[in-house]
């Protein structure tokens, strides 16, 4: 039986490997990024391996060798030379005013200050950390190394609140400043984060930092590959399969439809979320472990904040400027990507367009539920149950029943909610209908010469076609004139064409005709 360790929620490295836990060994990539640049930034999402990658060089710079033991780094490195390191952690505390912030800083420092002095003359946050840096130096002989991690942690937790944003970006702008004016005294630094909020207003003065978010090289810094995760976890897919009662084809085809899918990179190979995968092998059980240790309430609030069209989401387009811009309250999409919940698709080089989708069904499944009570009068603990009843009904052939339940789901919704109309439909059928697709195969469609939604059970095939303000007959009309279930005459199943028609007026579906 594998009685294995996962390092899950473990951050730091030494006590990680000292204590025989699980570690993909990152090592020969830290090696490269160390001897070939000294300024840098990554943003990756949460929960991706940032904190244990900026332990695994604080132990570094530290010189203990003996943690490193049977890794990559103890064949390459040579010297083992001991450098004083700042380890600055924002991922600890509540930021909910700006001296939550300052007091922050101001424990680090005084730390720092106990092992490396103080002056006087020495007053501002920025100030004593250019001393802290310079003394660091000057009493050990050797530079100093800088690592910030979660940088945008006090900035996350601002969002909708403009005033308080800013003093936070004011107070950490002059803070690492010091960076750029100490450079003599700076062996390496790293900062690490989520978001890009602050290439450019947080750190507009380092022209030095080496943004490698998106660098092939790096590419698979944090994260697990397909080839790390068929080398380090044969026995964990092969157990998990035992459980499961599949084989061991099934459980990695599985693993990958949930957990793979991130690309940091253009036609990079995907990356598996470290965190799901860890919590599946320990739990011998499929969950939505990473989704559920986060909720993207502002997300949301800021998809419906700029009236965005939730059918873009599986295929958005953006450009390379959109994709590396900093928060914007009228441009969501930046920030959904950085976080994690959209990942690159596909790049067009001619155009310098990406093409952003869902990374893998845990992240498309659990951001279309948690978007379901934000657009409708379904609570969260309900929202399931009405989707496995919308999914009973299409599997039973229930055309009638299935639409009845539908036009429930409209009906009641408060005036406010509902916002541009024909958007509000198309939003929480999208939502709707992506959430009956992962129990039933589904299309949605809003292009011309394609039925607005096609459904397909093992027995029925649902065409189906929506007006606002039109008429059932005509949405049955156009199914028929443009040959929409055409594809299917061959085909064993029952079909159903579906007309359906939206009113304005009672802000719900008012008739259907189902032929």
């Amino acid at each position: 039986m594998n009685e294995r360790r996962y390092p899950i929620g473990i951050q730091n490295f030494e006590s990680l490997r000292k204590d025989g836990y699980l570690y993909v060994d990152k090592t020969e990539l830290i090696f490269r990024l160390i001897n070939s640049g000294r300024y840098y930034f990554l943003s990756r999402p949460r929960r991706f391996g940032k904190s244990l990658l900026v332990s695994t060089l604080e132990a570094y710079f530290q010189g203990k060798k003996e943690v490193f033991s049977g890794l990559a780094m103890e064949r390459l490195e040579k010297e083992w030379k001991e450098h004083p390191v700042l380890h600055l952690d924002l991922n600890t505390q509540q930021y909910n005013t700006p001296e939550s912030l300052t007091d922050k800083l101001n424990r680090e420092l005084v730390e720092w200050e106990k092992l490396y002095g103080t002056e006087a003359a020495e007053v501002s946050l920025s100030m004593r950390f250019e001393g802290v840096i310079r003394r660091a130096h000057e009493r050990t002989g050797q530079r100093t190394v800088i690592l910030v991690d979660e940088y945008d942690k006090p900035m996350l937790q601002a969002i909708g609140n403009k005033e308080l944003q800013q003093a936070f970006r004011n107070i950490l702008k002059a803070f690492y400043g010091a960076l750029k004016s100490m450079d003599g005294d700076i062996k390496f630094a790293l900062v690490t984060g989520v978001t890009k909020f602050g290439k450019v207003s947080v750190f507009s003065d380092l022209n030095n930092l080496e943004d490698i978010s998106m660098d092939e090289t790096y590419a698979d810094i944090c994260g697990i590959t397909e080839n790390e995760l068929t080398q380090y976890f044969k026995e964990d897919i092969h157990e998990l399969a035992l459980t499961l009662k599949t084989t061991d084809e099934n459980t990695l085809a599985r693993l990958k439809e949930n957990y793979d899918g991130y690309h940091f990179v253009p036609h990079s190979e995907g990356v598996y979320n470290p965190f799901s995968l860890l919590n599946t092998f320990k739990r011998k059980a499929f969950g939505s472990y990473w989704f559920e240790t986060g909720t993207p309430t502002y997300l949301v609030e800021l998809l419906k904040h700029t009236s965005y069209d939730l059918s873009r989401l599986p295929q958005e387009e953006t450009s390379d400027e959109v994709l590396n811009s900093i928060y914007d309250d009228d441009m969501p999409i930046p920030v959904i990507y950085q976080s994690g919940y959209l990942t690159i698709k596909d790049f067009d080089e001619e155009f310098g367009i990406y093409t952003l989708g869902f990374p893998n069904r845990e992240v498309a499944e659990g951001f279309i539920r948690f978007l379901m009570p934000f657009y409708t009068k379904v609570n969260k603990t309900s929202s399931a149950f009405e989707i496995k009843r919308f999914v009973q009904e299409i599997k039973a052939g229930q055309p009638d029943a299935f639409l009845k339940r539908l036009r429930s789901f409209f009906s009641g919704t408060p005036y406010e909610l509902v916002g541009e109309q024909e958007l509000y439909y198309q939003n929480v059928l999208f939502i709707v209908f992506r959430l009956v697709g992962f129990h039933v195969q589904a299309e949605f469609h809003t292009s011309e010469g394609r039925a607005d939604l096609v459904l397909q059970t093992d027995k029925y095939i649902y065409v189906m076609e929506f007006k606002l303000d039109g008429s059932a007959e005509e949405a049955l009309k156009q199914i028929n004139d443009k040959h929409y279930a055409r594809p299917f005459e061959t085909d064993g199943r029952q079909v159903f064409k579906v007309g359906v028609n939206f009113s304005k007026e009672t802000r719900t579906i008012d008739t259907w005709i189902v032929e």
